[in-house]
C-alpha cells in the first residue's frame, strides 16, 4: 500500500502541485591581475541589478559553450578557455513575461576571458565592471552567487 501512495504521489501528485525548475547557464568571466583575479559584473537589462553574464540553454550547444555565447552577447567577452564542468550552481526567482515567478537553478561556468570588445550585440542595453570577488558578492542580490564568489 505504502509504494502506491508514493508512486501515485511521485508520479501524478507531486508534477501537479510543483513546476518543475527551469535551467540556465551562466559565465563567471574573470580575469587575472596578478595580485588575483577579478569579476565582470553586468547589469540586467530589466532592474539594472548586477548579475554575471546568463540565459537559457541554447539548441546545437552544450554548457560550455552556451556560457562563451551568453559572455559574449551579454559581455562583449572574447575567450576560447572556459572550464568543462561547472563551478557552481545558484538559484534565484525569475520573473517572467506574464508576470509570474518562476526558479531557475543556473549552472555557473568559468570563463578566463583574454578580451572585451566595444561593440557586442547588448552593449547599450547593460554596463560592465571589473571588480574583485568579494567586491562582486556585494554587489549581486542572490546569496547561492554570492556564496559562489566568496569562495574564488
Amino acid at each position: 500500500m505504502m509504494n502506491w501512495i508514493r508512486n501515485i504521489w511521485e508520479e501524478v501528485a507531486r508534477p501537479l502541485i510543483q513546476r518543475p525548475r527551469r535551467v540556465q547557464v551562466a559565465a563567471l568571466c574573470t580575469r587575472d591581475t596578478g595580485a588575483g583575479d577579478d569579476v565582470l559584473l553586468i547589469t540586467s537589462r530589466g532592474t539594472g541589478r548586477w548579475i554575471i553574464p546568463k540565459g537559457w540553454p541554447i539548441d546545437g550547444l552544450n554548457g560550455p559553450e552556451t556560457a562563451l555565447q551568453e559572455a559574449w552577447e551579454e559581455a562583449g567577452v572574447r575567450s576560447t578557455d572556459v572550464l568543462k564542468e561547472p563551478v557552481g550552481h545558484y538559484s534565484y526567482d525569475k520573473t517572467l513575461n506574464d508576470g509570474t515567478a518562476q526558479q531557475v537553478v543556473t549552472s555557473v561556468y568559468r570563463v578566463q576571458v583574454t578580451d572585451l570588445a566595444d561593440d557586442y550585440p547588448e552593449a547599450d542595453q547593460r554596463r560592465r565592471c571589473w571588480v574583485s570577488p568579494k567586491v562582486a558578492a556585494e554587489r549581486v542580490q542572490e546569496p547561492e552567487l554570492r556564496d559562489l564568489l566568496l569562495q574564488m
